[in-house]
């Protein structure tokens, strides 16, 4: 008798409320690490509730910290997007992906003077038509070069 009573008290403690995750779950659900979690309630980015013994989090507030959270992408400057992409306008990783080559590499040929770029606030920015003349130029010519010799 008390071992069934004591089995429903852990599956009681254990359960997690509908619309609610644990943070392991959260974690996995957003691809971080369960202290990268820890860390946004900390700062209070993110809300946590506890229940009984264990912190659970909303599914709408687990949403909604997704789609606040800081990404490099949606970072402006003067009111504008650093990387509108519609724009033609591009990050030094979103060039080397596009060339697929390092990032030291677009790093390498902006300072040497091969890629045009330019700085907005501390971050990198190539126009499209600048990309386009470096492939033409040194990465086409490199491809070249490596089925001759």
């Amino acid at each position: 008798m008390e071992d069934s009573h004591q089995k429903n008290t852990q599956e009681a403690v254990t359960e997690t409320p509908a619309g609610f995750v644990s943070i392991t779950k959260a974690a996995e659900i957003n691809k971080v690490t369960r202290q990268a979690i820890y860390v946004a309630i900390k700062q209070k980015k993110l809300k946590a509730y506890k229940h009984s013994t264990r912190w659970t989090i909303s599914l709408k507030d687990l949403e909604d910290y997704r789609n606040q959270k800081y990404s490099r992408l949606k970072s402006t400057y003067n009111g504008e997007l650093l990387f509108d992409n519609s724009k033609g306008v591009f990050s030094i990783g979103q060039v080397a992906k596009m060339l697929n080559v390092p990032a030291q590499k677009i790093y390498y040929a902006t300072r040497v003077g091969m890629l045009k770029a330019s700085r907005k606030g501390a971050a990198w920015v190539i126009n499209v038509e600048d990309v386009e003349l470096y492939k033409e130029k040194y990465v086409n010519a490199q491809q070249e070069g490596a089925l001759v010799g």
